[in-house]
């Protein structure tokens, strides 16, 4: 599922890497990157008394070591808060490696997995005859120590969404393996033509196009009816996730999701270009699933001009903007694909995980919209001094932003079914009033402790 390419050049890249991670190493580097205005919940800057390594969630000022909790106040905003900060994942210690972002991002995104899944894998053919392909995580499967779900009927369904390059990462791969173990159905989506997946039109899915996505959703629905269905995305993957929400709005039929270093201004990131070492990356990875399909798509686009592309920027430009039947502008394109142009119709829980430190999505302050967490009752941000890009690593080399995921998703569910169990309950009052005033006019309560009030309460 992985493309490795030459294990010796990246072991040579890897050891490169480190020793200029050695080199830029120091206590406290990545700290100036985050403004000291931001706070946990809109709170206002001030000092903390807080050493480094200390496992909590700050409520003012920066915090060496500490994370941010970033969104509008609300019920469900408390709530997440509360249980994050309960949560023994988030990074603390002095841990060596917290401190080397590229070495976080380079391990994640290139090395193999250590256990690699058994995937049962469902071609879904779509209304014009193209094919996704869904690989269903189904082991190995351990018992979980915290609580054995998966006996259970209906078993929740989780979604995961690699880069836009199809790249399936070790990332993805143990989050999928941790949430079945938790009990969740995981599936993985591939894009057309990507991991394998037969292309079979002459169409790929443009960025930030979730037309895809939506049959694969009702698709997953129709598979598991009882099922809640939550889904999650790794760095440019995110641009289809919330492409989907944003057109989707309240029919999403998710009942929250999780972006793990999002890029969220996609134009400007692909514009800008990123390091070298993960752009060829993921540029090599597009190529080679490409190369399969050149005699096909020599129809619509340049494949020459395809194949010497180098940057990403160039390679979507040939694929999408350049194509011999419909092209188009750059800025015209981004405006049908800009992942946030219906960012205000989104109407299901949305965390971002990200990481001051990442050096492939840029410095927090040109590239996260923080208006966004700050006005919209939907969107939290759990920003952490280091992390990499979609890093995050612990001393075990495992990302504890996945087990934050799992429990993020776990307070969703939490707090909705307490919501319900409230009305539930001034429903039944509502009717015994009913009853005993005969066939009065009905009463004139509120309901008040609807979920979608709790989030602005």
């Amino acid at each position: 599922m992985l493309v490795l390419g030459n294990l010796a050049a990246w072991a040579a890249a890897l050891a490169l890497l480190c020793l200029l991670a050695k080199v830029r190493w120091g206590p406290g580097s990545v700290q100036g990157s985050l403004p000291p205005s931001w706070g946990a919940q809109g709170s206002e800057p001030g000092g903390t008394g807080e050493e480094e390594g200390d496992n909590v969630i700050g409520e003012e000022g920066l915090g060496a070591g500490r994370c941010r909790f970033i969104c509008k106040p609300s019920a469900l905003a408390r709530c997440l808060l509360r249980s994050l900060r309960r949560f023994t994942a988030l990074p603390g210690g002095r841990w060596l490696w917290r401190n080397w972002p590229h070495l976080q991002t380079t391990f994640q995104l290139l090395c193999p997995p250590a256990c690699q899944p058994e995937v049962a894998r469902e071609l879904l053919q779509l209304d014009d005859g193209g094919l996704v392909a869904l690989d269903w995580v189904v082991g190995p499967r351990r018992t979980s120590k915290r609580r054995a779900t998966s006996a259970i009927r209906n078993a929740p369904v989780l979604l995961a969404i690699p880069h836009a390059s199809g790249k399936v990462t070790r990332g993805v791969l143990h989050l999928c393996l941790l949430a079945l173990e938790e009990g969740y159905n995981p599936v993985i989506f591939n894009r057309r033509g990507h991991n394998g997946s037969p292309l079979t039109s002459l169409k790929l899915q443009a960025f930030g196009d979730p037309a895809d996505l939506k049959e694969a959703v009702t698709y997953i629905r129709t598979r598991h009816p009882g099922s809640s269905l939550c889904a999650v995305s790794e760095g440019s993957g995110s641009g289809l996730l919330l492409s989907y929400l944003g057109e989707c709005g309240s029919s999403s039929y998710l009942t929250a999701a999780a972006c793990i270093s999002p890029v969220l201004r996609c134009q400007e990131w692909l514009e800008a270009g990123g390091p070298w070492l993960y752009e060829w990356s993921l540029l090599l990875h597009q190529k080679q699933g490409l190369s399969r399909y050149a005699t096909a798509l020599a129809e619509v686009v340049e494949t020459e001009r395809l194949f010497q592309s180098k940057s990403l920027r160039e390679l979507e430009e040939v694929l999408f903007c350049q194509t011999r039947s419909r092209p188009t502008t750059w800025d015209a394109y981004w405006d049908r694909n800009d992942p946030l142009r219906d960012v205000d119709e989104a109407a299901v829980p949305v965390l971002c995980i990200c990481s001051a430190d990442d050096p492939v999505r840029g410095p927090p302050a040109s590239t996260l919209p923080m208006e966004l967490f700050h006005s919209s009752p939907y969107f939290f941000l759990l920003l952490t001094p280091q992390g990499g890009h979609c890093g995050f690593l612990k001393e075990d080399w495992c990302s504890w932003s996945h087990e934050v995921t799992l429990e993020y998703f776990r307070a969703i569910a939490e707090f909705f079914r307490g919501e319900e169990r409230v009305k539930g309950l001034h429903r039944c009052r509502r009717g015994v009033l009913q009853k005993r005033e005969g066939s009065s006019s009905p009463c004139n309560l509120q309901e008040i402790f609807s979920w979608q009030r709790s989030y602005t309460s």
